[in-house]
């Protein structure tokens, strides 16, 4: 007797398959050095000693809105008619300093570009293709 596939069959062969895709798709956030890998969360110095040096470093910094509410006078017990303490918002334009390390892994491949934030690699974009 030949097996026959069931609609349960095909959706669990097609489910499987969209978790081996999925998963697939996970691992492409790291980049190949040197036999190792450098991954999201490594430290720069982990991926210097990983892949090396970069072709080239770049840096900026991200701007970061952050507000703080502040009480200008000593809290006291209202009574009516009694002003409440002041109270004064205060925006505060900070920034995070962001890395961005470039990388040339060689012919054929993508140019791949690593960004740090608080010293830890937060993401990794691939760009063209090295033609020479």
């Amino acid at each position: 007797m030949t097996p026959s596939f069931t609609r349960s069959s095909t959706r669990s062969i097609l489910l499987g398959a969209l978790l081996v895709l999925l998963s697939a798709g996970a691992s492409a956030q790291s980049l190949r050095c040197k036999g190792d890998l450098a991954q999201i969360g490594n430290s720069k110095s982990t991926v210097l000693q990983k892949c090396g040096e970069p072709v080239a470093k770049d840096s900026f910094c991200r701007p970061m809105l952050q507000q703080d509410t502040l009480v200008t006078s000593s809290p006291q017990i209202s009574t009516p008619g009694t002003p409440s303490p002041a109270t004064q918002i205060v925006i505060n334009n900070g920034c995070m300093q962001v890395e961005e390390w470039t990388y040339n892994p060689g012919y054929g491949q993508f140019m791949t570009m690593l960004q740090f934030e608080g010293g830890a690699l937060t993401s990794i974009r691939y760009g063209d293709r090295v033609s020479r």
